[in-house]
């Protein structure tokens, strides 16, 4: 039998905490603005805490080898106490578990001051006298989704997920949670769990750390995303119409972690970042989350405030920068409206070695910088423009003399971690501490950048030796990275910093907290890139988005306006054949990057939304996508494109209702048929790559 403990309104969500004759204690949350029926449901309490310690028995029902949930640990978890402590800052909820050995949990639940989102972590505390080892650890578990729908919600419960590989961050999954078999057991006893999430040191490869769940009933979305740049899962369970939500680092079974506390140790969960609203948009529902990353915005370098264009030098040499050719770049580009200036890879590289083998030792090419360095980055400086460079500081290159320095470098099992193309430093060596703080703070000081770009080009996989399993080994490795991301930012006060790691598998909060950017992807010259761009709005702020537009010198002025129109979804970085364009190719650049700035605020602060048909083959798509984003300003801003395919003879795109729109300027390499009727937008094209920009004021109707 449930009993209510507590509830708390917090904005316009509510949480629910009910326990059972146990004293275990679950966690529903539901919009505010939809208050609960009572239904009858055959549905045990889920516990709002999950671990398993080893030793304690697991659930059985076949779940070992699917999930570790439910088993003797959390079962041991009783309700001790909760707190509840209020302030004009937010609102802090603090429950107390304990299992009668020792162990107890805090479960913490944040919520700020008018945010649309909630944070939650857990803490374990070792009171006993014996060691405990973790095998698994939530950072959140919610339950009952949905308390609006009868018996299972069978066929009423809609699962989210942004699948990603590399080049195609952020795909967009909708499905049936029966296309999961997340449907119940006819005995209602029979676990069902759909455990998902991602193994390595890319966060973001394979699944970002993200899940909605949606009741299509009630227009119900529940989200939640975890900011964690190792290691993680998350996990859809029920046995019988009860459906719960949990994620966290990787367990033992899926991510090879086991965590040692001592007695008087205390261990914190990673945080996750959760939301509840009504509404029919995932879009809206994911905005709601996006908005967390927001907290990081203040410690941002003042030059970013007004997202400054970055001209990126990448797709111009391909890894062979040169004082020659940068030279030659600079007399194009200067006056143009960029403001930094990026040396990319390969400006360490020896005569005959690819950039791509030989990072690691850092020293400057004396073949492609007869001059030194210094010259060069006072050039950049001459030409009005602040200069950056690129590092990939945690990993070493088969080339570089750093790779045979194995007493430095991550093992696993004895041996050297190592990939075709890579292995990796020990972050947690004060020996690797030290010299990175000669080859690259001390660089980045000595020359004077004031733009760093940290790339990593492979995964570490299950994990590395040095602590009591892989998984922890792991997570501690990437904990001294972020670690060391702090450690630049304050050495070099006001730096920016881009996250990029194979283009965007480095897309989670914690990572994004730490740098003012993040490159969107290694889509650099793709049709497929505004597609790209705008699935990340779900999980990432557009203003934090760098989106490539290379331009070639066989590029129409059609094909240029899509490559600049694409990076109005997100940060403009532009490359490619700038010292071999024509005038008139500049004319559209040009026209481009003053658009741009004239709806950067849009960009910076709005609420985006997606139109047109679903894109069934990325690499090859055919159809239309729109995308428009409310400003917080007065201003909106529309985003066109079409691919291969059939297209309709009008695309209409339904702007949201209760405002008024006027267009005061469309972008497009042509003059558009483009028009407003009754909030809708109607663009007339028969062009396939065709794109088109508008701006829009929007206030208010009168009346």
């Amino acid at each position: 039998m449930r009993q209510l403990l507590k509830e708390y309104i917090l904005g316009d969500m509510v949480a629910r905490y009910e326990t059972d004759e146990e004293k275990h204690v679950g966690l529903t949350l539901y919009p505010a603005i939809k208050p609960l029926p009572v239904i009858e449901k055959q549905e045990a309490l889920d516990s709002l805490v999950q671990l398993k310690i080893t030793g304690d028995v697991a659930e059985g029902c076949y779940a070992p080898g699917n999930t570790m949930r439910n088993g003797e640990s959390v079962k041991n978890m009783k309700y001790q106490d909760q707190t509840a402590d209020r302030s004009e800052e937010g609102t802090e909820i603090i429950t107390m578990l304990a299992d009668g050995r020792g162990c107890q949990v805090f479960h913490h639940l944040y919520w700020k001051q008018n945010a649309s989102y909630l944070r939650i972590f857990c803490e374990f505390q070792n009171n006993g006298h014996k060691m405990v080892q973790l095998e698994m650890f939530s950072s959140f578990s919610i339950e009952r989704l949905s308390p609006y729908l009868e018996g299972d919600g069978h066929e009423c419960l809609t699962v989210h997920r942004l699948r990603s590989r590399w080049s195609q961050e952020g795909c967009l999954e909708s499905l049936p949670i029966e296309k999961l078999q997340l449907d119940t057991c006819w005995n209602m006893d029979s676990v069902r769990c759909e455990r998902f999430g991602q193994v390595g040191s890319l966060p973001v490869n394979n699944f970002f750390p993200f899940v909605m769940v949606q009741d299509t009933t009630n227009d119900v979305f529940w989200g939640a995303q975890l900011c964690h740049g190792s290691s993680w899962q998350m996990e859809l369970f029920r046995k019988d119409e009860n459906f719960a939500v949990s994620g966290g680092l990787a367990d033992w079974e899926f991510g090879h972690w086991k965590k040692q506390i001592k007695p008087g140790e205390l261990f914190r969960s990673p945080d996750a970042v959760l939301t509840v609203c009504q509404t029919d948009s995932v879009d809206i529902a994911a905005d709601r989350l996006v908005q967390a990353q927001k907290e990081s915005l203040g410690s941002l370098p003042q030059a970013e405030l007004e997202l400054p264009i970055v001209f990126n030098e990448y797709c111009t040499t391909w890894g062979n920068p040169s004082h020659e050719n940068i030279v030659k770049i600079l007399d194009s580009v200067k006056g143009k409206g960029f403001t930094y200036f990026v040396i990319d890879c390969g400006w360490y590289k020896q005569d005959e070695v690819p950039w791509d083998i030989s990072m690691g030792d850092y020293q400057v090419s004396e073949s492609l910088f007869p001059d030194g360095l210094e010259k060069t980055v006072a050039a950049v400086k001459d030409a009005g423009l602040k200069p950056g460079i690129w590092f990939e500081f945690e990993n070493v290159g088969p080339a570089a003399e750093a790779f045979v320095n194995t007493e430095h470098l991550l093992k696993l099992d004895g041996y050297p971690l190592t990939t075709s193309r890579r292995r990796f430093w020990d972050m947690n060596d004060p020996w690797v501490l030290q010299y990175l703080d000669e080859r690259l703070i001390g660089m980045l000081k000595y020359y004077g950048f004031e733009y760093l770009k940290v790339d990593y080009n492979d995964t570490i996989g299950i994990g590395c030796d040095g602590c009591e399993s892989p998984g922890e080994g792991l997570r501690r490795q990437i904990q001294a990275t972020q670690d060391y991301f702090l450690k630049i930012a304050e050495q070099i006060p006001g730096i920016v910093i881009e996250n990029c790691a194979s283009g965007g598998h480095r897309l989670e909060p914690g990572f994004l907290s730490l740098s003012s950017m993040a490159s969107f992807s290694d889509a650099h010259e793709c049709e497929e890139i505004p597609i790209i761009a705008a699935n990340l709005h779900r999980a990432v702020l557009p203003q934090k988005s760098q989106i490539w537009a290379v331009i070639r010198k066989t590029d129409s002025k059609k094909r240029i306006a899509y490559s600049i129109i694409s990076t109005f979804l997100g940060r403009m970085c532009l490359s490619g054949d700038v010292t071999d364009l024509t005038k008139e190719q500049w004319e559209v650049i040009d026209a481009g990057i003053a658009f741009y700035r004239s709806v950067y605020p849009v960009i910076k602060d709005g609420t985006s939304f997606r139109y047109g048909p679903q894109i069934s083959c990325i690499r090859h798509p055919q159809g239309w996508q729109g995308v428009f984003r409310m400003g917080k300003q007065g201003k909106g801003l529309a985003v066109i494109h079409t691919f291969d395919g059939e297209l309709p003879e009008w695309l209409e795109m339904a702007l949201p209702c209760g405002w008024k729109y006027s267009i005061e300027e469309i972008y497009s390499d042509t003059q558009e048929n483009v028009c407003m009727e009754n909030n809708v937008l109607k663009y007339r094209s028969q062009e396939n790559r065709k794109a088109l920009a508008v701006r829009f004021a929007v206030e208010l109707p009168t009346g």
